[in-house]
Formats: C-alpha cells, structure tokens, sequence
C-alpha cells in the first residue's frame, strides 16, 4: 500500500508543476498588473496627474519585479515556494500570500468538506431508494431533483435566495460569517446557531449539486448490480430483500462511487467559491475575484494551485480508497488518473 501511495505521488507531481505553469500563464496573458491598479487609484482618487501617478506606478512596477519576463517572474515565485515555502507577497493585501490564504482556504474547506459530507450521505441514500424503487413515483421524483442539482447554474440559485432573504426577510448581514454582536465573542451554542444561519444558503446550494451527482451515479451503478448473478444467488438462498441489497449489492455498487470521490470534492469547492462570491463571503472565492479584478498575480496563482493540488489529493485519497476496498486496483499498480 505505501508503494502504491508513493506511486501515486510521484506521478503527481509533474501534474501539479504543469498546473502552475499553465496557470500563471494565464493569469498573466491578459494586459495590465497591479501598478495599473496604483495608477487607476491615484488619478480617480488621489487627485494626481496622469504624468505623476505613471511615474509613481513604473517606481511600483520595477521596484516589485512585475517589469520583468514572464518566465523570470515564474521562476522566481516557483523557487520561492519550494525553497523557503514562501508564496510571494500580496500587492493589495500588503502582507504575505501565505497570511491570507491561512485566513480564508480553512474556512472554505471546511464549508466544502460539510457540503462534502452531507451531499455523499442524502445523494448515496437517494440512489439507493430509487434504484430500489425503478420506475415508481418515488424514482421519477429522485430523478427529477437529481436533474435540477445537475443544471440549475449554483450561482443562479445563489441569487435568488439573496433577493428572497433581502427583500421579503430584510436579512442585512449576509457577507459575514457571523453577527456584529458575536465578531469577538468566544464560541459558544449560540455563535455556533448564528454561524449557521449565515452559511446554510451556500452549505445547501454546494450539497444539492454534490448529491444530484451522487444520486445519479449510485443509482446507475446499485441497478447494475442488482442484476448481477451473485446477488441472483443470495436471493436464491433465501435471503430477505433487505439484507441482499445493503450487504451485497451496496457495497459492490459503491466502488465506482468511491473514485468519483476524487472529482466531487474539487466540485463542492467550486460550488462553495461560487456561491461564496454572490453572499460576498471572507473565503476562497471572493479573494480569487478580488484579486484578479486588481492584479495581485501572485495572490491568484497561490489559490489557484491550492485549488489544483486540492484536485490531485482527492484523486489520490480516492484512489488510496479503492485500493483498501479493490485489492486489484493495488496490484495492478494504479488507478485512474
């Protein structure tokens, strides 16, 4: 197993440095950086001339090294990080990336592995009462929630919910994760209450798309299943309905699942980010957003990787998951990529 890990890994890691590259490309190729920003910021509001806000944005530009090559300015950050661990520092921000990534990337995996969670369990459960039920009402009204979690856009019911909580509750703190009167306060039942009253529109919005997924996918694989001859043959030895399908069928049919793992949680991070910017939330998302909006490369590239890397590990865990239920998997030396 540990071999496997190892393996797994390795073949990770020029994945990862391929994202990065192609990442801060991207990140790069459209015009302009964060001395445009400056430049923006002193005419519009610091009441300077064209001429003086230039020279004070070029004096910025060199003084950081955005003057330089793009591949010079990679280089440099790359090294940065596997020499020192250090990320580069944040042009809006003024402090470190590494800061405000430690701010704002626990919250939003938090978020996420709670949507995570929840959209595994009620998606699982639901495929497994509609697969059971094949053509009942039951089914066709578990199909058609699994069809809405797939194609209503999250960002749109984002929306929605807001007009609904803003104009009909008159709900005004939205872009928080807590109350004025509990910003400070220690933990206690009743921060723990109001925090989820700020975070359950994006908790249930990131859960409903994760659990459509799941849904389809159980209820596709535990069908197959059914059918299989071996299941065939427990029901010939007289075994109740009950016990054929959680002992033999669900079991069988959550192998497929366990490696769609490696895709549904990256899918619950967006899904948290997306929504995340709508509520204007202190994660992920809106500092991706900000960020990009005002130049702060490095402060994009950082959370762009991060999610990246969040891609890899997952398909790695859910490749470490299939090996310890699919000894197969670990003695062929692989899994999906």
């Amino acid at each position: 197993m540990f071999r496997f890990l190892l393996v797994r890994i390795a073949s990770a890691i020029p994945v990862l440095f391929v994202l990065s590259v192609v990442t801060f490309a991207i990140i790069q190729a459209p015009p302009g950086d964060y001395s445009d920003y400056i430049r923006s910021q002193l005419i519009n509001q610091g009441g300077a001339s064209f001429d003086e806000a230039d020279a004070q944005a070029n004096a910025y530009k060199i003084a950081n090294g955005l003057d330089k090559p793009l591949p010079v300015q990679y280089v440099n950050w790359i090294t940065g990080i596997l020499t020192r661990g250090d990320f580069g520092h944040s042009l809006f921000y003024n402090k470190p990336v590494s800061e405000v990534v430690g701010e704002r990337l626990p919250r939003t995996l938090a978020l996420a592995l709670v949507c995570h969670i929840l959209a595994s369990i009620i998606g699982i459960t639901f495929g497994i009462l509609a697969a059971t039920r094949q053509y009942s009402w039951v089914d066709s009204l578990l199909s058609g929630i699994s069809f809405l979690g797939m194609t209503v856009p999250r960002f749109l019911m984002a929306l929605i919910i807001v007009y609904i909580l803003v104009f009909h509750f008159n709900v005004t703190e939205i872009n928080s994760f807590h109350s004025a009167k509990y910003g400070g306060a220690p933990w206690s039942w009743d921060k723990f209450v109001d925090l989820l009253k700020h975070v359950w529109p994006v908790i249930a919005i990131a859960t409903f798309g994760g659990l459509a997924y799941n849904m389809r996918v159980m209820r596709g694989n535990l069908l197959d299943t059914l059918n299989a001859q071996y299941v065939e043959t427990a029901r010939a030895k007289g075994l109740s309905e009950s016990k054929v399908i959680l002992r033999h069928a669900v079991p069988n049919a959550l192998h497929p699942l366990v490696m769609y793992q490696g895709v549904v949680l990256p899918y619950m991070l967006t899904g948290e980010i997306e929504t995340a910017i709508i509520f204007a939330l202190p994660t992920v998302g809106p500092a991706i957003v900000g960020s990009m909006w005002v130049g702060d490369v490095y402060v994009t590239a950082t959370f762009m990787l991060v999610l990246s890397a969040t891609l890899i590990v997952g398909n790695i865990i859910a490749d470490m998951l299939l090996a310890m239920l699919d000894p197969r998997v670990r003695l062929g030396g692989g899994a999906h990529a």
